[in-house]
């Protein structure tokens, strides 16, 4: 998910390059949109599409536009766990933690890199989806997409030669498409595991008190997955308040697209426009922001208070991840602490 990027550092070919993906992320996501709102079929306007057009066809060699296979299957069987769940419990903190902990268990089985796949479980719960059309709905999307990414892939590798180990842009854009990748893969150990069911905790506890389902908004957990899982490349940690700003941004201009064109292709395209425009000026590549701007269209009655929602949920993920390495050292040092004292015990026994 994906660090910030400087598009002014990019070589001509690649800004080139990067454009046209844009252009056709919009492209798609009209298309998409006017399917789902045409034949009324909104589940087919699946928020994450968004997130996943956009590095998929402006990162053609990045990971997720490298399995386009998992980029079909893995949201699939997450958004089937999503509705077993929304037609079996009522929402709380059991159904959502059963629901993160069942998407996580897929991404891991499955070997995907497709960590957009957790909104597609969340997503249900949070909306209070229970039509089986629903997993038919993200099928279209995703299979049209990965397809996409396919031929998008076949004329970007005749189109843009490899990098050259003497051109200081694209060695630059090496580097920034390699730390991509690395947010976007599986993390490695626990601990990430543990930070990650406590934010949720966390982050319910604020739905609780506050009544504002949307502080947990589904692309919330995917960017804490990969903001907890890869803490050494996450390159915003710099910049705490960029994240929050940002998401309160593209959510607040996806709210007043829908105000001012209604729930259609229009809207959708414009929130896209909106999202890509809030992330080229922080100079950030989160392709989940982009969810967050369309959410609002498949959302009942959303109000002003989805934005803050987002404020919300955005600020307490980074308030926990700027302390969670600090928090967990503690609790490692207080473990061995008591392990030695343990063994302490033991042998003057």
């Amino acid at each position: 998910m994906n660090g910030s990027e400087n598009p002014a550092a990019e070589s001509p070919p690649r800004r080139r390059s990067r454009l046209a993906g844009e252009i056709g992320a919009l492209v798609y996501i009209a298309i998409v949109a006017q399917v789902a709102f045409a034949t009324g079929a909104v589940y087919v306007m699946f928020p994450e599409l968004g997130a996943l057009s956009h590095d998929v066809l402006t990162r053609p060699r990045g990971s997720w536009a490298r399995a386009p296979v998992a980029l079909v299957v893995t949201p699939i069987l997450t958004a089937i766990i999503g509705i077993i769940v929304t037609r079996t419990l009522l929402y709380g903190f059991f159904s959502v933690m059963l629901t993160v902990g069942g998407a996580l268990i897929v991404i891991a089985a499955t070997r995907s890199p497709i960590a957009p796949a957790i909104s597609a479980g969340l997503l249900p719960l949070v909306l209070g989806i229970k039509s089986w059309w629903y997993p038919p709905g993200i099928l279209f999307g995703t299979a049209l997409l990965a397809a996409l990414s396919i031929g998008w892939s076949y004329l970007d590798s005749h189109r843009d030669p490899a990098p050259r180990d003497d051109d200081a842009d694209d060695d630059a854009q090496v580097v920034a498409d390699a730390r991509d990748d690395a947010l976007e893969s599986a993390p490695s150990g626990l601990r990430w595991l543990w930070a990650l069911s406590l934010f949720v905790a966390l982050a319910m506890v604020a739905v609780d008190l506050s009544g504002l389902r949307f502080i947990l908004f589904p692309p919330l957990v995917v960017i804490a997955y990969e903001m907890l899982g890869h803490p050494e490349v996450c390159p915003w940690a710099r910049r705490p308040l960029s994240l929050p700003i940002a998401c309160f941004l593209t959510a607040g201009g996806g709210f007043i697209c829908l105000r001012a064109f209604g729930a259609n292709a229009a809207a959708a395209t414009a929130a896209m426009v909106w999202g890509i425009v809030i992330l080229r000026s922080f100079d950030l590549h989160i392709p989940p922001a982009l969810a967050i701007a369309i959410l609002p269209l498949v959302m009942d009655h959303p109000t002003i208070l989805y934005p803050f929602s987002v404020g919300i949920g955005t600020g307490l993920l980074t308030i926990w991840f700027l302390n969670y390495a600090r928090l967990f050292n503690a609790i490692s040092r207080g473990a061995l602490r008591m392990k030695q004292i343990a063994a302490n015990n033991s042998g003057a026994g």
